[in-house]
């Protein structure tokens, strides 16, 4: 019996070692998780990409000997793009050469992309990536806006469309490319670009503001719930989904509604001067290739088109907030994108 007893002892000592040390190896895993960033910037230098794609298909159509002066040429080049940067290293405030040994410092361009959902739970990324910018940016470098988002909350979108005014207020040309959709809380991020390019079927404008709450009033008062809302002020509560809806309520929400158009009509009008507001501003929205004749978008084109077409003259840089992702998130994000697929894959409608 004795020797039952010890044990006993040495199994509860032994218990007590392995819980007290799970707790302070948990404890240090919840201060590493505290401490640890949420996110990294990733920058991504575009340029390289196009220009490998480029050489890639020169090289597959030239000869053997084009192909070997090709190189000689393209090495030649590296060379020299070394040694104007080493130059300006050295003088970084003496005027470089412009002939065509010593061709100017290309500007650059930053590419940020924004796909919105209806929460706009995106503009903290869009936050740094635009602090990210604005804090190396030259006055001659420019910036490109991937935007895609059928819009959402309107405190959500006004904050990205603040983040944006930043570019603005600095006096950086901001341009917003639109290659799906853009509208109504994801216009008003477009319409704070100084050229808003839209691909000819992506879907632009629905300048409006809408909003719905289910009432189940009458479904409670059948089996008698009731339901008490208490409030201090006159319109702390005008519409609700369990209490008995006012007409007086009905008119003052409205009224809310109208007042969040007007604000909405009033930012497009003032970044885009040249729109007839009113005619636009009904709530309906345009593919692009309509909408352009309505001073909504000023281009047709698509986000690669822009891009290639600037490679010759800017350094192309794409930035990106990549924000940590949860285990849970990733395997729902996967589940769902299986769905979809599984679910679209023999649909051809066209909505």
């Amino acid at each position: 019996m004795e020797w039952f007893l010890q044990y006993i002892v040495f199994l509860a000592q032994t218990v007590t070692v392995v819980i007290a040390i799970l707790v302070v190896f948990l404890f240090i895993l919840v201060q590493r998780k505290k401490s640890a960033p949420q996110g990294s910037l990733e920058i991504k230098d575009l340029t390289l990409e196009y220009q490998d794609v480029k050489e890639n298909m020169q090289l597959s159509i030239m000869s053997e000997a084009e192909a070997k002066q090709f190189h000689k040429t393209q090495k030649k080049t590296k060379k020299r793009e070394k040694k104007q940067a080493k130059q300006a290293q050295k003088i970084p405030t003496q005027a470089q050469d412009t002939d065509a040994d010593n061709p100017p410092e290309k500007s650059t361009c930053y590419v940020l992309s924004f796909n919105g959902s209806v929460d706009a739970h995106e503009v903290e990324d869009l936050r740094q990536e635009v602090s990210a910018v604005l804090s190396v940016i030259k006055p001659q470098d420019k910036v490109v806006l991937k935007l895609e988002s059928p819009g959402g909350v309107v405190h959500g979108y006004g904050l990205a469309a603040s983040q944006l005014m930043r570019f603005r207020q600095r006096d950086i040309h901001l341009t917003a490319i639109v290659d799906k959709v853009a509208a109504s809380g994801g216009y008003m991020m477009a319409c704070t670009a100084n050229k808003i390019i839209a691909a000819p079927f992506a879907i632009v404008g629905s300048i409006g503001v809408v909003a719905q709450i289910p009432n189940f009033h009458r479904l409670l008062k059948k089996n008698e719930i009731d339901v008490e809302l208490q409030t201090a002020g006159q319109y702390k509560r005008t519409l609700t989904m369990f209490g008995e809806n006012t007409e007086e309520g009905r008119k003052k929400f409205q009224q809310e509604l109208e007042e969040t158009h007007l604000l909405f009509k009033d930012f497009v009008a003032e970044n885009r001067p040249n729109l007839n507001i009113d005619e636009v501003a009904t709530g309906e929205h345009w593919f692009a290739l309509q909408a352009k004749d309505k001073g909504l978008v000023d281009e047709i084109g698509t986000s690669d088109d822009v891009i290639l077409s600037m490679i010759e003259q800017h350094k192309i840089i794409a930035v990106k907030y990549q924000r940590r992702k949860k285990l849970a998130d990733r395997f729902a994000k996967n589940v769902v994108s299986g769905v979809e697929k599984l679910f679209f894959r023999n649909s051809r409608t066209i909505y």
